[in-house]
């Protein structure tokens, strides 16, 4: 089984990105890891080029800076990535700038990858995500943040990167997947303030016009992270990847998780997904067929077609 790693990213010190922890935490699953360097004006590369692994193939891009509608740069960008894989590779494993998988996860990823790895019905595997904020102590618990979405792909049979680069699709539909027991930590809401604040405003700048942002960015030097509306202690570990940045924190951020910044509606969704685990009106950019793979498995069929 071959598996093949990818990723985009430009600027990773000036907006602060975990990028050389999020390639070291699926570097032992992958045989090779290609990324789209975008045009810096700073030392990403020599940033990358500190991993020191023969795993990692750089190909350097240039951003459209005209493709400032629904964040769609940033899915032309994975695309590069993609399109540069092996072509013997059975899959693709994709992580972004602020995501890193914990090590204990590995052998669910790799027996996943193996179980479906000849099984043609299966286009991708989805992950759930935990979603860490203002610092490594917090996550996320309400409905602003999504639950799971696709990172391991079937590659070479039209799988492109949807959207903002959150999920895929091919063509216009949702990739048929099956759920992997492993988890996405997302730090993207964790850096300090000015650092938080200097990548609001540019990455909104890859959804919006200069209008928009001169009316909806505070001119502000400091993020404010007050301004969330539930959160919860973390109780679990860290990636060992995350740990010299974590022992490096230099910023204080604290909450009080019992208090709830939710409007009526917004409080009441909360409580149904609480009592039931049911998110009403989820979004949800794929479509699992787990249920399915276990029917035929019970049949004595491998699911092949």
């Amino acid at each position: 089984m071959k598996v093949s790693g990818f990723s985009f990213i430009r600027n990773a010190l000036r907006f602060d990105y975990p990028i050389v922890e999020a390639i070291s935490s699926i570097l032992p699953l992958c045989d090779e890891f290609v990324l789209a360097l975008g045009n810096s004006d700073d030392a990403t590369e020599e940033l990358i080029s500190s991993i020191n692994s023969p795993k990692i193939k750089i190909i350097h891009t240039i951003w459209d800076e005209t493709l400032r509608k629904g964040g769609r740069v940033l899915a032309v960008e994975t695309d590069k990535a993609l399109q540069q894989i092996s072509a013997d590779s059975d899959w693709a494993f994709y992580i972004q700038g602020d995501e890193v998988v914990h090590e204990k996860y590995y052998s669910a990823i790799r027996d996943a990858m193996f179980k479906y790895k000849d099984c043609q019905m299966i286009e991708g595997l989805l992950f759930n995500y935990t979603h860490f904020y203002g610092s490594y102590d917090f996550i996320g618990d309400s409905r602003r943040w999504y639950r799971k979405e696709i990172r391991i792909v079937r590659p070479h049979i039209g799988v492109h990167s949807w959207g903002d680069a959150q999920g895929f699709r091919i063509d216009n539909r949702a990739l048929k997947v099956v759920p992997v027991d492993a988890e996405i930590y997302h730090y993207g809401w964790v850096k300090s303030p000015f650092f938080q604040q200097e990548k609001q405003k540019y990455f909104h700048s890859l959804w919006h016009d200069d209008a928009w942002l001169d009316k909806h960015i505070a001119k502000t030097q400091d993020f404010d992270y007050s301004q969330i509306d539930s959160l919860k202690r973390f109780q679990g570990t860290h990636p060992k990847v995350m740990q010299q940045r974590i022992d490096n924190k230099n910023w204080q951020f604290d909450f009080d998780p019992t208090k709830k910044n939710f409007g009526f509606k917004a409080a009441l969704l909360h409580k149904i997904e609480q009592w039931t685990g049911w998110r009403v009106g989820e979004y949800k950019n794929y479509c699992r067929i787990d249920g399915r793979i276990k029917t035929l498995h019970k049949n004595g069929l491998n699911g092949q077609k």
